[in-house]
């Protein structure tokens, strides 16, 4: 799928996303459209978004970052383009269903706002944009904030009223 000047591809792995969440592809691809756009992504920027199970980001998250766990959603940047050639791919974003799902539930969230906000922070890494501070957390959260308050989606750092 190809939105403005930016490629993004979906894959999805586990039908549980399809079954889930309708449009899933939709969702994610503006999402993170919304978040290039948004962060000033240089045009012809390639992003790989890969929807699969828990057991696949447990993998993924063992042999590249050492936690033997599945998490939410894992950004893997993708090397810089040498000087004079074009862009290079941006990279590749993988989120687990089974957390997400259990996330946006226990969130009191549907899970297309989750994968929404999830693929939004995605890109952000890919970006350059952590959360490794308070500081860096503080900018990051707000641009995720605009970014999703432009497709609709409200506050995911804010706290249930009734909590």
């Amino acid at each position: 799928m190809t939105a403005s000047s930016f490629a993004i591809e979906i894959e999805v792995e586990d039908p549980a996303w399809r079954e889930a969440a309708e449009d899933v592809e939709a969702v994610a691809l503006s999402a993170a459209s919304a978040a290039m756009a948004a962060a000033d992504a240089e045009p012809e920027r390639e992003v790989v978004i890969l929807l699969a199970d828990d057991d696949v980001v447990q993998d993924l998250n063992a042999r590249f970052r050492d936690k033997d766990r599945p998490t939410n959603v894992l950004s893997f940047p993708a090397p810089e383009a040498p000087p004079g050639f074009p862009p290079a791919p941006l990279g590749d974003i993988v989120l687990a269903f089974g957390v997400c799902a259990r996330e946006a539930a226990e969130q009191g969230k549907t899970l297309r706002n989750h994968l929404t906000h999830l693929v939004v922070h995605g890109v952000l890494h890919l970006l350059g944009r952590d959360h490794m501070d308070e500081a860096e957390a503080e900018v990051m959260e707000a641009e995720e904030r605009s970014i999703l308050a432009s497709l609709g989606v409200s506050d995911p750092y804010e706290l249930p009223r009734d909590a």
